[in-house]
């Protein structure tokens, strides 16, 4: 699962319940209520606009980097387990940031449900992350990314039936119905992307899709935005903790030999850590608070298709006519629900207002 979701507490923590449109900004409560429009919202009220320089370069890490993860996870579990190369990596990340966060006060943890926490940590780290990595024992990397490019499809679905009970739209409807007929093609015809995809890793990839959707929706119970960090931190080594349990139980140890684990496995795990679950992370942290949150989302369409192109490129992965037209429905799909236009809800004249206070006193 990209870490483009490691933040995605930023995303729905300040959002209204009220509100059904999910894996956005914290200006997404505002702009569902139609109380604002989107393109009018930026952080500038909050920070000085930042170089442009900055912020084109914030936008190609979270394009490129949460678009390389799928290959990077490809190249670490060629000679680790699934489940124990997830462990690592996050175990390491969760480490490196609670060290950060430990240097800055006594108690990092202090503050937070814990119990809610570790669960939306084994959601989302665990199974989210976790399940994803071990479909692609068999899944090649650009099926997967657009598998897990679903997401806001799945969780818009998920809060309409379980939370918020609040129906789609019908622009969202149509892209719900777009992005699924894409997911049934993609599954039908997976065999014919790779030999070695069985049913288990179809299953586990849509498993991984919904434990990530569930622990979206539930996150924002467990996180006040003063301690999105701290929160971040706890559900890494929460997930990294299941993961090294499902490890376990899978018995990934048979078999595994550290000394014979490659140099291209430990850099590819090197830079899911660095970059896949530290640095990208701070790239979207800083666009979410200075862009516009449309923007900030496009990276759920660029990154799919970033990953169908370097699994084809650096894995030599086929890229099929039914892949491409299942691409082009999830991606289709996917931004009829994120894309929407919404309407704007101008001020009263102060005279009108006037007028309308003296009707209601009368």
């Amino acid at each position: 699962m990209p870490d483009a979701f490691n933040l995605s507490s930023t995303d729905t923590i300040i959002r209204s319940k009220r509100c059904s449109y999910q894996v956005l900004s914290p200006w997404a409560c505002l702009e569902c209520r139609g109380l604002v429009d989107n393109d009018a919202v930026t952080s500038d009220a909050l920070h000085p606009r930042p170089p442009v320089a900055q912020i084109l370069l914030a936008f190609a890490g979270i394009y490129i980097i949460w678009g390389t993860t799928f290959v990077g996870i490809a190249f670490a579990i060629r000679t680790i387990p699934p489940f124990f190369s997830g462990a690592l990596r996050f175990l390491v990340a969760g480490g490196l940031m609670y060290a950060w966060l430990r240097a800055r006060e006594p108690r990092p943890f202090s503050g937070l449900d814990i119990g809610g926490s570790i669960l939306v940590g084994v959601l989302m780290t665990g199974i989210g992350n976790g399940f994803v990595i071990w479909a692609q024992q068999g899944l090649p990397s650009g099926i997967a990314a657009l598998f897990v490019g679903m997401l806001p499809v799945s969780t818009l679905l998920l809060d309409w039936m379980f939370f918020s009970r609040r129906a789609p739209s019908g622009q969202s409807a149509l892209g719900v119905a777009i992005g699924l007929a894409g997911l049934v093609l993609l599954t039908a015809y997976t065999r014919s992307f790779s030999g070695a995809i069985r049913p288990a890793h179809v299953l586990a990839v849509l498993i991984a899709e919904l434990g990530w959707s569930l622990g979206t929706l539930l996150q924002r119970r467990y996180v006040s935005p003063a301690r999105v960090m701290n929160f971040v931190c706890l559900q890494m080594l929460a997930g990294a903790v299941f993961q090294l349990l499902m490890g376990c139980l899978g018995r990934e140890w048979i078999g595994f030999v550290p000394a014979q684990v490659s140099l291209q496995s430990l850099l590819a795990v090197a830079y899911l850590v660095v970059f896949g679950s530290l640095v990208a992370v701070n790239c979207y942290s800083f666009l979410v608070a200075h862009v516009p949150a449309q923007k900030v989302t496009t990276y759920a369409l660029v990154n799919p298709v970033i990953a169908l192109a370097l699994g084809a490129l650096v894995l030599h992965e086929k890229i099929t006519p039914v892949a491409i037209i299942s691409a082009i429905l999830v991606l289709l799909g996917v931004a009829l629900v994120l894309f929407q236009r919404r309407q704007v809800v101008q001020p009263a004249p102060p005279a009108a207002g006037m007028a309308a206070a003296s009707n209601a006193d009368s």
